[in-house]
């Protein structure tokens, strides 16, 4: 990944997308702990919906801390923010095919139905998109990345051993 966009020109606009998906797993999370109370922590029948989500208070409270980060990580911004996004775009992915994988059985433990599957796929794709497209450098770390892409310059991190190495702008292309 060491040859995504540095300083995107919407940038921005993806740090206010995963500013707003963090403040909406903070939503969903509050309202799934205030709607849970007086049943089990872990309950799992009856559950109160927020925001197209179903969950128990065990689920609120995992989604305020991971709305928290979410959205502090976005308030943070810089490469905090890249970095909390194509990880928590990648979990959220994950947890998304975890919880359609147990959906239908006695490991639910968190309430969650398959709306709430589908919530955590579109904010995977929202919070990994953002990542991605949210890296930050110097202008020299843009100069340097440019050139790479046009084949003016050898990999400036090195971190692609085993690929072909770009040729210098100028040589001739091996065929």
């Amino acid at each position: 990944m060491a040859h995504i966009p540095i300083n995107h020109p919407l940038q921005p606009l993806y740090r206010v997308v995963a500013a707003l998906c963090g403040l909406y797993v903070l939503v969903a999370g509050v309202l799934l702990f205030i709607g849970a109370r007086g049943q089990d922590f872990f309950a799992q029948e009856g559950l109160p919906r927020a925001l197209l989500i179903q969950g128990n208070q065990a689920f609120g409270v995992l989604s305020i801390v991971v709305g928290l980060v979410l959205f502090g990580g976005a308030i943070a911004g810089g490469n905090l923010d890249h970095w909390i996004n194509l990880v928590a775009g990648g979990v959220f992915l994950v947890a998304g095919m975890a919880m359609m994988a147990l959906l239908q059985t006695d490991l639910n433990f968190l309430g969650y139905s398959m709306s709430t599957c589908i919530a955590s796929f579109i904010l995977g794709l929202l919070m990994l998109t953002a990542g991605l497209y949210g890296k930050v450098g110097t202008e020299e770390d843009v100069r340097r990345e440019e050139a790479f892409r046009h084949g003016q310059i050898a990999d400036p991190d090195h971190s692609h051993p085993l690929t072909a190495p770009n040729p210098q702008h100028g040589e001739e292309k091996m065929a």
